[in-house]
């Protein structure tokens, strides 16, 4: 079963080897057993369940939460030349029906489906009258009601368990600890399942966290190394998404709006246009993120603090998930954690959920805090132990300064003890900074013994001491809604003098301090020239075969492209992610644009096919060019329709076919096409009198350059 699992991902998924637990998962689904996968984003999780969906017989139903989710993931198997679908509420009755009858025929290998579609019972019926292979429940912390992205809906897929006896079910996520693992093993009736729990950790992430001081100007600081990249900047109202992304494009960013309150169509307007342009910086609340299957998004920044460590990994985890180095970038402040607080005081949850959300904020606080490894903190929340420092954040790049804070940490609690426990942070650094004010005089604080103790540091030095003593537990903010602080019971030891306290220098903050994932740039500086115009191509066929561009090939891709050089298609069968299906579909395209421009300088040099295009612009047939340059006659073709396919050369250069049967060839390549126009062979097979497929391959690619001009 592992031999075959290896071949279909060579064959479809373009792939040499699995990556971690992936084969063990595969086995275990593709056996008949249940299984419970935690990956992290960017881990391979799809392939989890798309492989075993291939080797067992049969329909495999996939329970995915969002319309975007399910769209992109279904795009992307139809660009694998796999045959899947997706029902949801943007299609037609006729649509629906057409989708129906084609799973009521067996041509259909992959159904996704939003779990409140699924478990009506219409269609929960209608599944049962088909062969089921698998069943794969994604993004399955949905059904934890005290995770950030539950959905009610979750709690029922339980049932699929009693409905399809000994059809394998999966869960699959991202995010979970182990309480949440045993609440989706618990409500997905997968007690007995095989767990696979590859980690938490995302290496090609470089994190960074900074105190708020002029956040749009930090943010800018961070964005100027970012040009050209695709991003996600998270803030927590929706006036405040507005107006980041208004001020982002009178900067000259290309950014735009998104939240729950815009009109459904401007939502989807927006989405649709972040998943298929380059370089543009989508503002959001965490409305916006989960649905998003964008591989090549190279930064998430947040100017708000996330609630929680869990929305944080998931949030910045949408950054890099095609592997290469990607940024995660955050500005915090006090007034954060203020609203941060409110929100929980003025929510509905009992108190035990509110205490929950507590210490969750709490943990987001701490992480923020550290000054040491961050990654090892936020993998250490999730019970996965790093053992060495990771050299890729902010903390272990440049170690942060520290200094001993012990006698104004006294000064601050003294503070907070002598004004009644019954003020925030602003008023509390007036008194130790002596100033006079109307709320100074009112209360009386000028005749407290710590009024203008704390002259020697300077305001923004009290922010930080406070947000400290905060991070560590000594301090905590009221959850009456006012934001007055309090002292904690951890705090007498300091206070006594029993302890003393290490607190983080902050650096200047305005400074900008790029936020770079690697010193060593993914693309050197003599291939951006190449980079720009494999990227170009990309979106032309993109924009042809009306998909997003890192669904025709992943930045990896691309990467391995310029690595690898290849001279031919079988050289770019090797590059990963390259299936025979893309080779088929895209091959020709991208190897001409890596000839013309230099790419290659071993077995096949771009003067050949320079000399190709100038014969054949000369009146050259294909065997003369062959004869001429030595070249072998399938070579002289694949360049003839290399250059033919960027519009270097007309079809009528290159081939001399009376014009019916030209006429007949072009017919079936129109005609047979779906979505994109066939393969060379398919045609070949439909012709009635014998024609050189190199022939063939020019015709389709003069074809392939009208249609996507």
């Amino acid at each position: 079963m592992r031999e075959q699992a290896l071949q279909r991902l060579r064959d479809i998924f373009g792939y040499g080897e699995f990556r971690g637990h992936q084969a063990d998962i595969i086995d275990q689904v593709a056996t008949g057993g249940d299984a419970l996968v935690l990956m992290p984003t960017g881990g391979g999780k799809s392939l989890c369940y798309q492989i075993p969906g291939l080797l067992r017989e049969g329909l495999t139903v996939v329970v995915s939460p969002l319309i975007a989710l399910m769209d992109d993931q279904v795009a992307t198997l139809n660009e694998l030349g796999l045959r899947a679908a997706a029902l949801n509420s943007t299609l037609d009755e006729i649509e629906r029906r057409d989708i129906a009858e084609r799973l009521r025929r067996g041509e259909m290998d992959f159904l996704y489906l939003a779990p409140e579609r699924l478990l009506k019972p219409r269609t929960l019926q209608f599944l049962q009258s088909l062969d089921i292979a698998l069943f794969a429940i994604d993004e399955a912390h949905c059904v934890s009601q005290w995770g950030h992205d539950f959905r009610p809906e979750y709690l029922q897929m339980g049932q699929l368990a009693e409905l399809f006896p000994g059809v394998p079910r999966m869960a699959l996520t991202a995010t979970a600890d182990e309480r949440t693992r045993e609440e989706i093993a618990q409500r997905l009736r997968l007690e007995d399942a095989k767990r696979f729990v590859s980690g938490f950790d995302r290496p090609n992430i470089f994190y960074r966290i900074v105190p708020k001081d002029r956040p749009r100007q930090q943010l800018l600081g961070f964005l100027k190394d970012q040009r050209g990249n695709a991003g996600i900047v998270y803030c927590l109202s929706r006036k405040k998404v507005e107006d980041t992304a208004q001020w982002l494009s009178d900067q000259g960013w290309p950014a735009l709006p998104y939240h729950a309150g815009l009109p459904p169509e401007l939502r989807a307007y927006h989405q649709k246009r972040f998943l298929n342009e380059e370089g543009l910086i989508m503002v959001a609340t965490i409305a916006f993120g989960m649905g998003i299957d964008k591989s090549n998004v190279r930064f998430v920044a947040h100017l708000d603090l996330p609630k929680s460590i869990e929305a944080y990994y998931q949030e910045t985890g949408r950054a890099g998930r095609d592997g290469l180095p990607a940024d995660a970038w955050m500005a915090y402040g006090l007034q954060d954690v203020l609203m941060l607080n409110q929100f929980m005081a003025n929510s509905d949850g009992d108190e035990r959920h509110k205490r929950i959300e507590r210490h969750k904020l709490d943990a987001m606080l701490a992480l923020c805090e550290i000054t040491t490894c961050r990654r090892q903190s936020l993998l250490g929340y999730f019970g996965d132990i790093l053992d060495e420092p990771c050299g890729n954040c902010d903390n272990c790049r440049e170690p942060a300064a520290t200094w001993d804070g012990s006698e104004a940490a006294r000064m601050a609690l003294s503070t907070v003890y002598r004004s009644g426990q019954r003020y925030g942070v602003g008023h509390l650094v007036d008194i130790l900074l002596g100033r006079d004010n109307e709320k100074i005089r009112t209360a009386g604080h000028q005749h407290l013994s710590t009024y203008g103790i704390g002259k020697q540091w300077s305001e923004q030095d009290w922010r930080s001491v406070f947000r400290q003593l905060i991070a560590r537990g000594l301090a905590e903010i009221d959850l009456d809604g006012f934001g007055s602080l309090r002292l904690s019971d951890t705090c007498r030891p300091l206070l006594r003098g029993e302890e003393s306290l290490a607190l983080r220098k902050d650096v200047s903050r305005t400074a900008s301090v790029p936020s770079r994932s690697s010193d060593k740039p993914v693309i050197a500086e003599a291939d951006k020239a190449l980079w720009e115009n494999l990227r170009a191509l990309r979106k032309r066929l993109a924009e042809a075969h009306g998909v997003p561009p890192y669904v025709v090939f992943a930045d990896s891709t691309l990467v391995d492209m310029l690595r690898q050089r290849p001279t031919t298609l079988q050289d770019m069968a090797l590059v990963s992610g390259i299936g025979a299906h893309k080779l088929e579909r895209y091959g020709a395209d991208f190897l001409q644009v890596l000839l013309e421009e230099g790419g290659a300088e071993t077995a096949a040099p771009a003067h050949q096919a320079h000399e190709v295009q100038a014969l054949a612009q000369a009146g050259m047939e294909a065997q003369q060019i062959a004869r001429q340059t030595g070249l072998p006659i399938r070579q002289v073709y694949q360049k003839l329709a290399q250059a033919i396919s960027i519009g270097q050369l007309d079809l009528h250069q290159v081939i001399d076919l009376p014009p019916g049967q030209l006429e007949r060839i072009q017919d079936l390549f129109l005609n047979e096409a779906e979505e994109d126009l066939p393969g060379v062979r398919a045609v070949a097979q439909e012709l009635d009198e014998p024609v050189e497929e190199g022939v063939l391959h020019c015709i389709r690619a003069a074809l392939v350059l009208e249609i996507s001009g």
